[in-house]
């Protein structure tokens, strides 16, 4: 999937595609053809660039619902040609969840679109996942034959059918098809059930990592040998030199962490770092400069998993530095350090945004270290990443920051965040926002009785409205 195109922050269709509670508000107050036609363009091309974390689809389903509008547009994305050309569950995963939460909030137009595409579709196992949170059983069993129909009566067939049941997400539709007294739908899937865990089993039976009884050179090669198959171990391979490494082994592991093959040096690395020993931090200052990017890009991560007060006083030292490591050291500070640190923390804040934009990785840990040790000055450029990213999880952490640095922030983006797609933002939202705003106390009733809200929300909302808090 290309990285989507993301409008500028200030217009109704970047607002959206960031998901930002502003959005909504700008939505409802814009002409409503304009406002569905962003929203739509937002459903059939998923503007997320981390799919698989970030929230969106309850955002726009609300928006839908607000709007009146009409589900023309994400029919004619799922019925696209391309649908079985780019089978990607991105293609169409935002369109069916939407369809999802609509179907949950009873409309009857989007479940009715999910059981056809369910039945017709590429991604029919998102779409299946979907009605199973939703449809009644008689709709669920309607759609036996249709999608037992995807599986030939032949041995590949009868293997994908035994890992789509083995695999699915939700079973409740497998289950039910289970009891089915027809033959090619009740006995078929039964033995698909049976061959998914006969399966499993197996696989649990030859376990291909390391066995009791290995040395510390086993695990050495193990890890060297997925390395060259393409697979990073590392991690792994540390966790199995904790259960059979002892004292006198250590020289091995320091001299592999210093000059060994590349598998066995990260995994060495990372034992000596979950270890904490003191010795790792020269080891990790020498790999962090390796030519071997595989080599320096653990010796870092190996560094960052290091919660010892030696790790934080290097870290210190560290910060200055212009390579990798020094912006390392800076989010290690963020995570870990104290108030003496603040300055460091700010420098390395300003510097990412600066050099990097308001979506740079290493964002997240500074953002989060700006909130942890209150440092004040930090909140413009907080804001800043707050207007400008776009990852929903990036704000909701410069949300949190703000909440904790910005006296502002009640009366400001708490106001707005209410209505934000991410629900750790919304809670965050519902203990600060100010309720002198009419907005403000008619949101948080309405989250209240959400049935799709989540329960941190909704208990965060309790705590502003309950029989103990002020009168709203």
């Amino acid at each position: 999937m290309f990285d989507p195109f993301i409008a500028p922050s200030g217009t109704l269709l970047g607002l959206l595609q960031r998901g930002r509670g502003d959005g909504t508000l700008h939505a409802l107050a814009a002409p409503r053809p304009e406002a569905l036609a962003a929203l739509n363009h937002c459903v059939v091309s998923d503007p997320r660039h981390d799919w698989q974390v970030e929230n969106r689809s309850l955002y726009y389903a609300r928006l839908y619902l607000d709007l009146d509008g009409g589900i023309e547009e994400i029919e004619r994305h799922l019925a696209d040609p391309d649908d079985h050309v780019d089978t990607d569950d991105s293609r169409t995963g935002l369109a069916l969840s939407v369809l999802g939460h609509l179907a949950s909030y009873g409309r009857d137009d989007a479940l009715v679109l999910l059981r056809r595409y369910a039945a017709t579709g590429a991604n029919w196992a998102w779409a299946l996942d979907e009605l199973a949170l939703r449809d009644d059983d008689a709709g669920l069993r309607s759609l036996a034959l249709p999608v037992l129909a995807r599986f030939p009566d032949t041995g590949q067939g009868s293997a994908d059918l035994a890992a789509a049941v083995r695999d699915s997400f939700e079973p409740r539709p497998w289950r039910l098809w289970a009891d089915d007294p027809r033959a090619a739908v009740g006995a078929r899937v039964r033995a698909a059930g049976e061959q998914g865990s006969f399966d499993r089993w197996q696989r649990q039976m030859r376990p291909g990592g390391p066995r009791p009884g290995w040395s510390v050179q086993a695990v050495f090669d193990w890890a060297q040998q997925a390395l060259e198959r393409g697979s990073e171990l590392h991690v792994p391979a540390a966790r199995c030199l904790s259960a059979v490494a002892g004292p006198d082994d250590l020289p091995l592991i320091a001299e592999a962490a210093r000059s060994g093959p590349e598998g066995a040096r990260c995994a060495a690395l990372h034992y000596l770092a979950e270890a904490g020993d003191p010795v790792v931090l020269d080891l990790i200052e020498a790999a962090a400069v390796s030519p071997a990017r595989t080599v320096a890009d653990t010796a870092i991560a190996a560094f960052e998993r290091m919660t010892c007060d030696d790790a934080v006083e290097r870290a210190r030292r560290w910060a200055h530095r212009p390579d990798a490591l020094g912006a390392s050291a800076a989010g290690v500070l963020a995570c870990r350090g104290t108030a003496q640190d603040a300055p460091q923390v700010l420098g390395a804040l300003r510097e990412a945004v600066r050099g990097d934009g308001p979506d740079a990785p290493r964002l997240w840990t500074l953002v989060d270290g700006a909130g942890r040790l209150g440092i004040a000055c930090a909140a413009p450029v907080l804001r800043h990443v707050y207007r400008e990213t776009s990852s929903s999880h990036l704000r909701g952490r410069a949300a949190r920051a703000l909440a904790a640095t910005d006296p502002s922030y009640a009366t400001g983006f708490a106001v707005e965040c209410l209505w934000d797609c991410e629900e750790t933002t919304r809670e965050v939202a519902a203990l600060h926002a100010e309720t002198g705003d009419v907005r403000v106390a008619e949101r948080l009733r309405r989250l209240a009785t959400d049935p799709a809200e989540e329960a941190e929300v909704q208990t965060a909302v309790r705590s502003r409205i309950g029989p103990d808090a002020p009168a709203l």
